[in-house]
């Protein structure tokens, strides 16, 4: 009876670390797009900086370009440099929290397999197969 709690409570760990991995990849890969985003908006700012403020600037849209001052191109990437700062901030913190979910999903699946050692040996033999 104890025997088929403890394998039903290692599938359910099982489980959740598989979704806790799932999530904490999705926000690494989130993280880096982000980062992206960010190198981009910090570099076009650079260059549009270096750009006289009389001179013709244009926004891409689609295919499309369109005449625009340079101030809103200038407010425009300032605000995706926000943005992603912002966005990477949160990201960082809901990582930081999944992995602390995964260190305690770990712990219990190693504190439940040395409760248990016979359920180890089982989880090795079906691993064999």
């Amino acid at each position: 009876m104890a025997d088929e709690a403890n394998r039903t409570a290692f599938v359910e760990l099982q489980g959740r670390m598989i979704e806790t991995t799932a999530k904490l990849k999705q926000v690494v890969n989130q993280m880096r797009m982000k980062e992206g985003e960010k190198k981009r908006a910090y570099l076009t700012l650079e260059e549009l900086k270096q750009v006289p403020e009389d001179a013709n600037t244009y926004k891409t849209i689609g295919k499309l370009f369109v005449l625009e001052p340079k101030s809103v191109l200038v407010n425009e990437q300032e605000q995706k440099l926000r943005d992603s700062d912002n966005a990477i901030s949160s990201l960082s913190t809901t990582k930081e929290i999944l992995d602390k979910q995964l260190g305690e999903i770990e712990i219990n699946i190693r504190e439940l397999l040395q409760q248990d050692p016979s359920l180890a040996q089982q989880i090795m033999n079906m691993a064999v197969m």
